[in-house]
């Protein structure tokens, strides 16, 4: 092995600060002479007539499309929410304006399958605020809100406010005739004069077909039970004879008098075999159900008379049916699907005459809120909007159908109606949640697919306000709702009301002082105004005539 050298031996000595070379030197010292570049803070110049602001107000923002705000580049930032259909409100974490309506998203935007959407929370928390706010919206774009029975109600002033029909409807209230073909005989009169005898046809063979499910529905409602095929044989061929040898507008009186009448063809379906004491015992008990209906039984006479107020196909309407108590399920359940036949009557007679070219095409919002109340009703309520579930597509209208939890839904007495009902959050073109239980999340997931993050947001959106009274102690979930189509993330969204909507979505009014209880005139022992100023023009001539 070789020796090592001095140089090898020799280690690098670490070099003292003191020992620094010129260059750096020179160096260190310019950097030295420098200034410091002073900055504001967030707030500005920190210091007295500095300029400094206690509060920093945001930056305006502005949202156009790629055409309008190309030239703002580095400035734009892209946005994940549609901006086609009614302005529903503001994405909670990006503050970006979220559009969304089940028609504009399937007829424009194409994003969902089935014009139709199935809005779920707990009560107080704006269901039917964000219903209203796409009705009103819709109606804007051209499209025709049908509220086929609004039992609280929660629709009447929006409708009125719109220049819509409000139709009332209850015991004592008014009266809608089943047997009414509404404007199926002047559409087909219409379609005769232009040589539509196809499209005429269909519509008397709809009208025909539509008064004999509501005559046999309400035999369900009445007996419990539905009505023989005998007994379907003999309304069929009795509304037959009424439609050729009546003049105007039949109603269940008319009906029952032809069956106790016994013509030849209702004797013929009825299998009497010739003998007219056979017949009459045949057709007892479907005479004694008409003759309940027609005299004020269970139901009322609300179905015997002519119909008062007839529905429209070109404006808005709303059937209010909220004197029906709550209590009065055999009521609710035959005045609902009236109202629902009766409005699905018009939207066919509307397509009959688009498709023939008479009139525009009219798309139609139907709104079917308290769902769970009147699939309760009684039985073939589930049946029947699963059919109008399945055909809104079909018949050109979009569909908005309201509960408040999966479970009440799934509370219904059959296996059966339960996966029907369940089936109708699961065909929806987009589902609309609020605040819900924890409780609720295993049944909502069955049916529409969330994460983790937004069952949790759901269920933070149920806390009830604070303990403060004031503006700020309304509930957190109050206005927010959280947008689900399939298995896309969510879309959690704060609706809030413009000045013009308030008064229209004030469901509380009962529970308003000045609404609820008039203030009593000081002057009167009689409480109300309007009593207190009729007495006030009676009391001068009984003065008069004293001192006479």
């Amino acid at each position: 092995m070789p020796a090592l050298d001095d140089q090898r031996r020799r280690r690098p000595q670490k070099r003292k600060p003191q020992e620094l070379t010129p260059t750096a030197k020179s160096t260190r010292t310019e950097k030295e002479k420098k200034p410091a570049i002073k900055r504001p803070g967030p707030r500005g110049w920190l210091g007295r007539g500095r300029g400094e602001v206690n509060v920093v107000a945001p930056v305006d923002e502005w949202r156009g499309t790629t055409v309008q705000v190309c030239g703002l580049h580095p400035f734009s930032v892209g946005s994940g929410t549609p901006m086609i259909g009614v302005p529903m409100g503001l994405q909670l974490f990006t503050g970006a304006t979220v559009c969304a309506d089940p028609i504009s998203w399937f007829q424009d935007a194409d994003l969902i399958n089935n014009p139709s959407m199935f809005v779920l929370g707990l009560p107080g928390l704006g269901k039917s605020t964000y219903t209203r706010r796409t009705a009103a919206g819709l109606a804007g774009l051209g499209t025709l809100p049908l509220v086929l029975g609004d039992l609280k109600p929660d629709y009447v002033d929006m409708i009125r406010a719109l220049g819509g029909q409000v139709i009332t409807l209850g015991r004592g209230r008014g009266h809608l005739n089943i047997l009414d073909p509404g404007e199926a005989f002047e559409a087909a009169e219409r379609l005769r004069e232009a040589g539509k005898e196809k499209e005429r046809a269909q519509v008397l063979a709809d009208a025909h077909g539509r008064r004999h499910t509501m005559v046999s529905a309400l035999l369900t409602i009445l007996r419990k039970e539905p009505p023989t095929d005998r007994e379907e044989s003999i309304i069929d061929r009795a509304l037959r004879v009424l439609d050729e040898h009546h003049d105007g507008v039949p109603v269940l009186g008319d009906l029952l008098r032809v069956i106790q009448e016994a013509p030849q063809e209702v004797r013929d379906v009825a299998l009497d075999r010739g003998d007219l004491g056979r017949y009459k015992a045949i057709t007892e008990n479907l005479e004694a159900s008409l003759i309940s209906l027609t005299s004020g039984g269970r139901l009322g006479e609300t179905f015997a008379h002519a119909t008062d107020v007839p529905m429209l196909r070109d404006r808005p309407v709303v059937y209010d049916v909220s004197s029906i108590d709550d209590s009065d399920t055999d009521m609710q359940a035959a005045i609902l699907l009236a109202c629902w036949s009766a409005g699905f009557a018009t939207v066919n007679v509307a397509n009959a005459l688009a498709d023939a070219g008479l009139e525009p095409r009219r798309h139609y919002f139907v709104i079917l809120d308290e769902l769970w109340r009147a699939l309760r009703a009684g039985r073939g309520m589930v049946d029947r909007v699963d059919a109008l579930t399945r055909l809104n597509r079909q018949r050109g209208v979009g569909l908005a159908m309201i509960s408040h939890t999966m479970s009440d839904l799934l509370a219904l007495p059959s296996e059966d109606d339960r996966m029907k009902a369940r089936g109708f959050v699961e065909r929806s073109g987009m589902v609309v949640c609020g605040g819900l239980p924890v409780a609720e999340m295993p049944q909502l997931t069955t049916a529409v697919p969330l994460s983790h993050a937004e069952q949790e947001l759901l269920t933070s959106w149920q806390d009830p306000g604070t303990w403060e009274s004031g503006p700020g102690s309304e509930p957190p979930g109050r206005g927010k709702f959280l947008i689900k189509v399939g298995g896309h993330p969510g879309i959690p969204i704060k609706v809030e009301l413009v000045e013009a909507e308030r008064s229209i979505n004030d469901t509380n009014k009962l529970w308003h002082a000045t609404t609820a209880f008039p203030e009593p005139d000081e002057s009167n022992p009689m409480i109300g105004l309007d009593d207190a100023a009729h007495a006030a023009q009676e009391v001068p001539d009984e003065q008069e005539e004293g001192a006479a």
